[in-house]
């Protein structure tokens, strides 16, 4: 339920939550970090940042279902799998990055509460509250 007089967000919230909470993760930064460079296979992932197979497919897939990551099969040996960043998602994420910090969204602070908010303007007259 919104509150009083606070705007809606200018975004999915929860959709964005559940992006950065994905992010929040330090060894998917590191991947994702790497897929920057370009397309990677698993064990490139791995060696570079000295990660167990395991651990690397985990976050892979947290990134895959988070809709940040692309897989694709080698076409000719199906058991070979590459990485790479979803240009898409990350421009919408960026996107909403840029939209829901901009500094322009910042108001001065609304007095509906403390001492300052019995105080009430009425058509240009101060009048207390009390």
């Amino acid at each position: 339920m919104p509150i009083s007089g606070i705007d809606q967000p200018p975004i999915d919230l929860s959709a964005f939550s559940g992006q950065l909470k994905v992010l929040a993760e330090p060894k998917r930064l590191r991947i994702l970090h790497m897929l920057m460079e370009g397309v990677q296979c698993n064990c490139e992932l791995g060696d570079a940042l000295d990660m167990a197979p395991n651990l690397i497919s985990h976050h892979l897939r947290v990134l895959r279902e988070a809709g940040l990551v692309d897989v694709e099969r080698d076409p000719d040996d199906a058991r070979w799998v590459y990485y790479s960043l979803n240009r898409e998602a990350l421009d919408e994420l960026n996107q909403n990055l840029s939209v829901f910090f901009d500094p322009s969204r910042i108001k001065p602070r609304r007095q509906t509460c403390g001492p300052q908010a019995a105080i009430v303007s009425v058509e240009g007259i101060l009048v207390s509250g009390q």
